[in-house]
């Protein structure tokens, strides 16, 4: 039997249903179904790509990065603070050891030059009056008995008639008495009388010595020949006139009211004021170096004089006075000086001014009670010199304070 040859190379297979191509189309039609599948893959590999990126590294089964914290600068416990290791605080403190050693301290205080009180006269007038001469001005230098005023006063002439009244009374006092003293010898007389007589007698004995002393006291000679009334003045020592409260012609009426003020300036007075805090280093007999605006350069060297008992309740401070001989009045009343008192050296805690830290107006510093581990405490300042403090209790000698970043460890 005869087989076609193409009919049996043809392939086994259904056949195509009218309407769809023949020949070479079908791999074409079979080839779209891949193409699809590929895309499909690749969109998925894509999308699976890009959520990696987007989540990869905050989810997901990898580690994430470790984060460093921030250590904290300073640890409170109570009353103590604590410098953690890798704080940066710690490089910007320093502490070192409260020092305890000899301080001299040297008080230098603004003081004035007065006259000594001693050695200076109010003049007064004797009695009152019309001031007719003045035969001094003011800052003239005087001796003693020299003329001052002259003042004329009815009250003199009072003075000089009670004087001769008195002399005229005693002498008839002394003849009553010597009468009645030769009656009674021989009989003639009676007990009282002669009592009297007596009396009378020193009541007028009496009475003429209190007009010479009252001529006396007014400065004039009670037996003159030609009695005035005028009275001169005369300066009761020697010295300078350094207030001057009269002129010619004025009447003077006030006994108590003086007329100049006449001070002995050989010696003179520098007074300082101590304030109540430092009194303790002022004592009498200090030695202390004085020094004048009027003469830059030059030292007067003293020594306290007088300390006073008593201090000012306004200004809350002590009178300390250092005497000066003066020779040729270099230093006169009211000069302004400056005087600096050496007291002894004592052992003292001193600490640097930077290491003070002020807290509700108390002055702290900061003492090292472990390593990098602080206490604050309140401490009493004795004085300060220069750029150091004197404490006077709060720390002891070898305590490790915080001399400089103190405020650092404040709240």
């Amino acid at each position: 039997m005869l087989v076609d040859p193409k009919s049996e190379a043809s392939p086994v297979g259904p056949s195509p249903s009218p309407g769809e191509p023949h020949g070479d189309a079908a791999p074409a039609r079979a080839a779209r179904p891949g193409a699809a599948v590929t895309l499909l893959v690749v969109a998925i590999a894509l999308a699976a790509g890009g959520y990696r990126l987007l989540v990869g590294p905050f989810g997901g089964s990898a580690a994430a990065p470790v984060v460093a914290e921030k250590p904290q600068p300073l640890v409170r416990t109570g009353d103590r603070v604590t410098v953690p290791e890798r704080s940066a605080i710690r490089s910007r403190l320093a502490i070192a050891a409260v020092a305890e050693r000899d301080i001299r301290r040297d008080l230098v205080l603004p003081a004035v030059v007065e006259s000594d009180p001693a050695r200076l006269v109010k003049v007064l007038p004797p009695l009152s009056g019309r001031v007719t001469q003045l035969k001094v001005t003011l800052g003239e230098r005087v001796t003693a008995g020299q003329p001052l005023v002259v003042i004329d006063s009815p009250d003199l002439a009072a003075a000089y008639a009670d004087y001769d009244r008195a002399k005229v009374l005693l002498g008839l006092a002394l003849k009553t008495r010597d009468r009645q003293r030769g009656l009674a010898k021989i009989g003639g007389a009676a007990e009282k009388d002669l009592q009297q007589a007596e009396t009378d007698y020193v009541t007028a004995e009496a009475e003429l010595r209190r007009t010479q002393a009252r001529l006396q006291q007014i400065g004039v000679d009670a037996d003159t020949t030609s009695p005035s009334r005028t009275v001169t003045v005369v300066a009761p020592m020697a010295g300078s006139v350094i207030e001057l409260d009269v002129a010619p012609g004025s009447y003077w009426n006030d006994a108590t009211a003086s007329l100049m003020t006449v001070a002995d300036l050989r010696t003179i007075w520098v007074t300082a004021s101590v304030p109540e805090g430092d009194t303790a280093f002022v004592a009498k007999g200090q030695a202390v170096d004085v020094a004048f605006p009027a003469y830059p350069g030059e030292v007067f060297t003293g020594e306290v004089l007088f300390v006073s008992d008593v201090l000012d309740p306004d200004t809350r401070r002590t009178k300390v006075r250092i005497a000066f001989a003066n020779p040729g009045t270099r230093l006169r009343p009211g000069m302004f000086a400056n005087v600096t008192f050496h007291a002894p050296a004592r052992r003292a805690a001193v600490v640097p001014t930077s290491a003070l830290v002020l807290r509700d107006d108390l002055s702290q510093v900061y003492v090292e009670t472990a390593p990098w581990t602080f206490e604050a405490r309140t401490v009493e300042i004795g004085f300060q010199q220069g750029d150091e403090v004197v404490l006077t209790s709060g720390v002891r000698a070898g305590d490790r304070v915080v001399v400089k970043g103190g405020v650092l460890l404040g709240d």
